[in-house]
């Protein structure tokens, strides 16, 4: 029997896969195990080290919640601030215009290709040499200021990238019906276009998310990875205990974003299945003429 995409598994194909399946979980046990042995051998799965998290509130409200809301709050500034930025240059990366679409392709470019720990550095130096932020106020600034520089030009690329996926009939579609460029961009190609650039974008939130740590280990930014230091300083040094929480938080934290938007992308999809987003032609480039053409957008189709 064959199937779409490959040729249905013959039984030596099938006994050579169970085989390796029992090959591959016999090693991961025995990594287990030994990872287990490892810590066990050296006492770091002793109660003592693991009960304060238990226990106590004191370590969450002292370290890991004040941590982990100053990376949430980081996260969250960088992306409402990267993602329009992000989209005003991915558009004008697609310009027709080469004094819009050049300089917008430097910008992207140049900061692109910079790693995100130089430039929160930068900006920690130039706030601090430049303006009257305070220095308690100043790795916050710093931090934000370099995952919006860098995250908005990589959602530059997943913005051109996911506007130029669209098929052309599309934009020769809105023409038809006398929309302007802008117009066309607004009311039919970017509305299309946020379904397939979903993932992506989620994709860059968990990297903006992790990488909030990095104005920790350098700026002294007091996020969730920074407070382990401390925690396991005034807790027995418990250092595994304290990485392993503070481990599982992210985890925590970054499943429910790709939760969130695979509940979100599949709920677009189905409205776009269900209903078609109906652009009338006395809305395109002021016509008012009855019986004009209607561009209907459905699934991806222009009709």
């Amino acid at each position: 029997m064959t199937s779409v995409l490959y040729d249905a598994q013959g039984p030596r194909a099938k006994q050579r896969n169970i085989l390796y399946t029992v090959l591959f979980l016999v090693v991961a046990a025995a990594a287990l195990w030994w990872l287990y042995d490892s810590l066990a051998s050296k006492h770091q799965l002793d109660w003592i080290k693991w009960k304060p998290f238990f226990t106590s509130s004191l370590p969450w409200e002292t370290y890991i919640w004040p941590g982990l809301q100053n990376t949430l709050k980081a996260a969250f500034f960088a992306l409402i601030i990267a993602l329009p930025l992000g989209a005003l240059f991915g558009i004008g990366r697609l310009s027709d215009h080469r004094w819009v679409r050049m300089p917008a392709g430097v910008v992207v470019e140049f900061f692109r290709a910079i790693p995100v720990l130089i430039l929160m550095i930068t900006a920690n130096a130039a706030y601090s040499e430049y303006t009257t932020i305070s220095s308690d106020s100043r790795p916050l600034y710093a931090v934000v200021t370099g995952l919006v520089l860098y995250n908005a030009s990589v959602l530059a690329e997943i913005v051109r990238a996911g506007i130029q996926s669209l098929p052309s009939g599309q934009t020769d579609a809105a023409k038809a019906i006398g929309m302007r460029k802008g117009q066309t961009m607004l009311y039919v190609l970017l509305p299309q276009s946020v379904t397939a650039m979903l993932p992506a974008i989620v994709s860059q939130l968990v990297v903006i998310v992790k990488d909030t740590a990095l104005g920790g280990a350098v700026l002294t930014f007091p996020e969730l990875l920074a407070s382990v230091r401390p925690m396991a300083a005034n807790y027995g040094a418990n250092t595994i205990a304290c990485f392993t929480i503070v481990a599982l938080i992210y985890i925590v934290v970054n499943f429910a974003l790709t939760s969130f938007a695979s509940w979100l992308e599949g709920r677009l999809r189905r409205r776009k299945k269900s209903t078609g987003a109906v652009v009338g032609a006395g809305t395109a480039g002021g016509l008012e003429t009855i019986g004009a053409p209607t561009l209907i957008v459905d699934d991806g189709r222009a009709i």
